[in-house]
């Protein structure tokens, strides 16, 4: 049996800067990882009993539906292991809410099954699976601080984040990541690009104050006027004392980067209140490899 923690993240920068051939956008973003977690464990099966996904699978249909279920089948094929495997998990991380809590289940499989099998993969074969699956899942096996470029599966190791206090608030609303790329186009000419080189100095300075200055999120520019709240939320999080808030990925999470975990706690009791939202303290985690 084995057991794996799956950290979602957030973008401390996202940009768009083009759409390519192959219909994906080509993305530059620095993205975190988080230490709000699901928890997967794993145990071998009689290769008869084939894949078992217990937990909660909000959203999904059928099990052969869920990234998890996917994760486990190509890792399956890929490398003809006759087994089967049941998974459980542990669901904490909102879905459809900018936080990778899809993508970062299907790396914690790749992890999971690399450890039960003894196979002693490297970070770059678990990667090539990834890619075939998601554009966030190479980022989620890898965790800590990165750059993602081309669709975002391009990784680049940058310095690391200091350990910081955020605040997460989800509404309790759904966004579909492809309705939003799908209408970046109607606002592209008039988004403001985040800086991603003022970011990345900030990050080797450890300077909070200059990371808060170079979050941006072209996404908002879409995600934001069809759901509004977003805007309010960050607006009152920024009210009880935030240094910075900005939405996660293509939404509707909101992170406030905060100066310690008292004020952070404070703030969430706060938005508890003025919110129909899951809120949550959380920490920068650190990376997986």
């Amino acid at each position: 049996m084995v057991t794996i923690n799956a950290n979602a993240k957030i973008n401390l920068t996202l940009d768009i800067l083009g759409k390519r051939t192959d219909g994906y956008h080509e993305v530059s973003m620095v993205m975190q990882s988080i230490n709000l977690f699901d928890t997967l464990t794993f145990t071998k099966l009689d290769a008869e009993e084939g894949i078992i996904l217990h937990g909660d699978v909000k959203g999904v249909a059928k099990p052969e539906d869920n990234l998890i279920y996917k994760a486990a089948k190509l890792f399956l094929d890929t490398y003809k292991i006759n087994s089967g495997v049941e998974i459980n998990l542990i669901k904490r991380i909102p879905v459809a809410a900018g936080l990778a809590g899809g993508s970062t289940d299907a790396a914690a499989v790749f992890r999971g099954l690399n450890e039960l099998f003894e196979m002693n993969l490297g970070i770059n074969a678990l990667c090539k699976m990834a890619e075939q699956l998601g554009s966030d899942i190479s980022f989620c096996l890898m965790g800590g601080t990165m750059l993602a470029t081309g669709r975002g599966e391009i990784l680049q190791e940058i310095s690391a984040m200091p350990k910081t206090n955020i605040v997460l608030v989800k509404p309790k609303v759904d966004v579909s990541t492809a309705w939003v790329y799908k209408n970046y186009h109607k606002v592209q000419d008039s988004v403001i690009h985040p800086d991603n080189k003022a970011m990345r100095k900030s990050l080797i300075k450890k300077d909070l104050q200059g990371i808060c200055k170079a979050l941006g999120n072209v996404l908002e520019y879409v995600t934001i006027p069809e759901y509004p709240e977003i805007a309010k939320i960050k607006q009152k999080l920024s009210d009880y004392g935030a240094m910075a808030a900005m939405m996660s990925g293509s939404g509707p999470t909101v992170f406030a980067i905060v100066e310690d975990s008292q004020k952070a706690k404070d703030i969430v009791s706060k938005i508890q209140l003025d919110f129909d939202a899951d809120v949550f303290a959380v920490e920068t985690a650190e990376k997986n490899f």
